[in-house]
């Protein structure tokens, strides 16, 4: 059964071209941390974003997003989250 999850998740990974914008985003109860790349995993930030588990700090990554979209020209993104294991 693994080997099946492991086909379909490099069939995921092969998609993801040269417009995408990948962020990956630690979890927490209360603050939220994201970092942005390429499809090479390059970072495009200079600093990570810190946003609140609150509609304001959701407006804050979408802000954040719009502006890297803009930025460094790519229309596509994929938002990756994980908790961090921490409160």
């Amino acid at each position: 059964m693994k080997f099946k999850q492991s086909l379909g998740q490099n069939q995921c990974i092969e998609r993801i071209t040269t417009s995408h914008l990948v962020v990956g985003i630690d979890m927490a109860k209360e603050t939220h941390v994201a970092q942005a790349t390429n499809y090479r995993r390059i970072v495009l930030t200079t600093k990570h974003l810190a946003f609140n588990n609150a509609i304001e700090g959701f407006k804050k990554l979408q802000r954040w997003l719009l502006g890297l979209h803009q930025k460094h020209h790519l229309d596509k993104v994929i938002i990756c989250m994980e908790p961090t294991g921490r409160g």
